[in-house]
């Protein structure tokens, strides 16, 4: 079956999901974004890979961390940055996002970082643009986050360095996270031992089972020895009639705490793909205590995406 990400060479060219990716394309990722870690400790943070080279930043959804760590990669590889304000751009006053992108490309763009809530957009737009044009999926809809799920690989592997024996939870709103989705797909094909799924009924996806998850309603059974938490955000602005009865009584259930945090291993690690909302899905002493990796995912984040581009713009066309 054809994949949209690679080209005839079997070379990465998009980064549209973590879902079709080979291990051995995700570990060339995270090993080259392991060559780029260390460029944040140089006074001079800059490396030539992509000189000349212009990238779109297309955020039709509002972020912080990811559009700005995707600028701040793109520019440590010395790529010229455009941040298109959508809000302001042409398509607020009706022009197609196909025409959008046309018009962009015709202005010689190399890149496409894209961000939609549409899911699919990003590879609508990857089968709509000219071969030596890039598309990088920055979160399209409830699909996939693929360089989130990079990231989080990459701060798994620095901290745990083997995959093949870990047990990790991904609790909270599954339902509509796209980080989850790219999240259990890396972890499949790099080989975890065991993906847990730890969420009320109402916040839990169909086709769980498929994915070789094992779901947990009851949290404190779900945390039960793993050795990485993934917490998720609770996506209000997703949430469609009442899915939850209150914010406090989502976190007496499913909150980390302390108290829930001692039932996984003793040197078990915690993440989130922020932003976080303290006080319903973590708690302040868990989000700012040792075990917590949150802020290394933000780092990490950079040089995965620094990653991500140089491999794909390095394509052959």
């Amino acid at each position: 079956m054809h994949n949209p990400q690679l080209n005839k060479h079997g070379e990465l060219t998009h980064l549209l999901s973590t879902e079709g990716l080979s291990r051995e394309i995700i570990s060339h990722i995270l090993d080259t974004a392991q060559s780029f870690v260390p460029l944040a400790e140089r006074e001079v943070k800059k490396v030539p890979l992509l000189r000349g080279k212009s990238v779109f930043n297309l955020f039709f959804e509002n972020s912080t961390r990811t559009r700005t760590t995707f600028e701040i990669a793109a520019k440590r590889l010395s790529a010229d940055v455009f941040n298109l304000n959508i809000n302001a751009s042409s398509t607020s006053k009706g022009e197609t996002l196909l025409d959008t992108i046309s018009n962009l490309a015709a202005m010689q763009a190399d890149i496409f970082v894209v961000r939609h809530e549409a899911s699919g957009a990003p590879y609508l737009i990857a089968q709509h643009v000219a071969p030596h044009i890039h598309v990088v999926n920055a979160g399209d809809g409830r699909h996939a986050h693929p360089t989130q799920g990079l990231l989080d690989m990459y701060t798994i592997r620095h901290f745990k360095k083997d995959f093949s024996n870990l047990v990790v939870a991904i609790v909270g709103d599954v339902l509509h996270s796209r980080v989850a989705r790219s999240d259990i797909h890396a972890l499949t094909t790099l080989g975890a031992a065991e993906i847990r799924v730890i969420a009320p009924l109402t916040l839990l996806p169909g086709g769980l089972d498929q994915m070789g998850v094992r779901v947990f309603t009851d949290m404190r059974q779900g945390l039960k020895d793993v050795d990485v938490i993934i917490n998720l955000r609770l996506q209000n602005e997703r949430m469609k009639g009442a899915l939850l009865p209150s914010s406090q009584e989502y976190f007496k259930h499913y909150g980390l705490t302390e108290e829930k945090l001692a039932l996984a291993k003793d040197d078990a690690i915690v993440m989130h793909p922020g932003p976080m909302n303290r006080g319903v899905e973590i708690d302040t002493p868990v989000a700012d205590g040792p075990r917590s990796v949150i802020l290394n995912q933000v780092t990490f984040g950079i040089a995965v995406r620094m990653a991500v581009m140089s491999i794909v713009a390095g394509a052959s066309v």
